[in-house]
């Protein structure tokens, strides 16, 4: 397996630096968060962090200056023994310089210390404003403190831009590493709903299911979920997040499971539905068939050059005739699209972003306002669905029927490239699989 070699690290910290001009970033990692008391929710560090130094230890900083003498330096915890007993070993300033490659340092401590001549007399600073008001409230007294010496010549930057901007277009393109990352991510998440599907039986409880997904994440070495799995039977599945978890599986129901690991910190995100006994009823295999249809409209659309909206726009013609085909929505195609009718049925877009995030980084519109277009080495999900609420006007051998199919796909030089192609998602393939509980 491929993991992010450091020098890669290092040219994305040189690449910000070019895209910096001149200036100084300075990008915290994300807080430990404590869960109660005295125990605290497992450490995830920050992306964009993360996405710049490889370091995946809590209470640290990166700094990056860009202009006549760059360089990047690290504010880290302090190397520990005695905290090393309790809490587990830390690389400390010298270490992580020499592991990590960063130009200098030093202890978290000295950070407050040292940031003022880091932050003298820079034209800019690039800082995530409003991503966290602690962090907030620390920069302001870091520029208040410059103000007061300006009669010393010395000068606060004179603009404040947001960092995140210019690392969210270098996190939406993935590198050969990253994406090999994201394909283990997608292998090891494949066969956890591949083992959902054998396990599933009417009577088990939602939560049992998604136990034997998570049984397969850490089997397989992925510490935690890309998100809370969502496990969701009969009219649960036509809630969009239900992440509860705990209601009883019925023969007769389809099951929606939305559920991705994490695997060095990139994300995978599928989607299958699937009978608890099975086998798909009539109604239930039209819906679903319309489903994958719209899925497969979708992905067709996902090649360089297209923009980004054309695969939400390719589902949305397919579903809405597939409604109107059904007695669901009245009208032609056209009427229902224009009057927005399908929005009770489908009322969520065709795909996000994928990488370090599960909704990872990236605009989907230019500057200009027009749909981005679709480049080599950008990671989506594809992922149309159809949700049946009980209602007057709706006949009651729909009700309850909500499904959603969700792949990944990267973008590649002709066309793309399905990384969850594995699991099974045609009616056929489900029903096979299934058969051999």
């Amino acid at each position: 397996m491929k993991t992010v070699q450091i020098e890669e690290f290092k040219t994305r910290r040189q690449a910000l630096m070019q895209k910096m001009g001149h200036g100084v970033a300075v990008i915290p990692t994300a807080a430990e968060a404590v869960r109660n008391r005295d125990s605290h929710y497992p450490y995830r560090f920050d992306s964009y962090f993360y996405h710049l130094t490889g370091f995946d230890e809590p209470e640290a900083v990166v700094v990056i200056i860009a202009g006549d003498t760059p360089k990047s330096i690290l504010f880290c915890r302090d190397k520990d023994m005695e905290r090393e007993i309790w809490d587990g070993f830390r690389h400390g300033p010298a270490g992580a310089q020499e592991v990590f490659g960063f130009d200098e340092a030093y202890s978290i401590s000295e950070l407050d210390q040292r940031i003022g001549d880091l932050l003298a007399n820079q034209p800019q600073l690039f800082f995530a404003l409003g991503a966290d008001a602690a962090w907030d409230q620390r920069l302001g007294g870091w520029l208040k403190h410059l103000a007061s010496q300006a009669r010393s010549g010395i000068a606060a930057p004179a603009a404040i831009v947001d960092v995140r901007r210019l690392l969210d277009e270098m996190r939406l393109i993935k590198s050969p590493a990253e994406l090999a990352l994201m394909q283990e991510a997608a292998d090891i998440t494949v066969d956890a709903h591949k083992r959902a599907m054998r396990m599933t039986k009417a009577g088990m409880m939602e939560y049992e299911v998604e136990a034997e997904i998570l049984h397969e994440f850490y089997r397989r070495g992925s510490r935690a979920p890309a998100y809370t799995s969502i496990v969701a039977g009969g009219g649960n599945a036509c809630v969009l997040h239900y992440i509860t978890n705990q209601d009883r599986l019925k023969e007769g129901d389809l099951l929606l499971i939305d559920a991705g690991c994490e695997w060095q910190g990139y994300a995978a995100d599928i989607t299958r539905t699937f009978p608890v006994s099975g086998k798909f009823s009539a109604v239930q295999k039209d819906v679903y068939e319309l489903v994958l249809a719209a899925q497969d409209a979708a992905m067709a659309q996902v090649r360089p050059g297209q923009h980004w909206n054309a695969p939400h726009e390719a589902a949305l013609h397919v579903l809405a005739q597939g409604l109107i085909d059904f007695g669901l929505c009245q009208g032609s195609l056209d009427s229902v699209l224009e009057s927005g009718d399908y929005r009770r049925f489908y009322m969520h877009r065709t795909g996000h972003w994928l990488g370090l995030d599960v909704h990872d980084a990236g605009e989907y519109k230019q500057a200009d306002g027009a749909w981005r277009p679709l480049v080599p080495g950008m990671v989506l999900t594809v992922e149309p669905g159809c949700y049946i609420r009980p209602a007057d006007n709706v006949p009651e051998h729909f009700w309850n029927i909500g499904i959603r199919i969700e792949d990944n796909a990267v973008v590649t030089s002709d066309g793309h490239e399905i990384t969850t192609v594995a699991a099974p998602k045609t009616v056929q393939e489900i029903e096979d699989w299934m058969a051999a509980r």
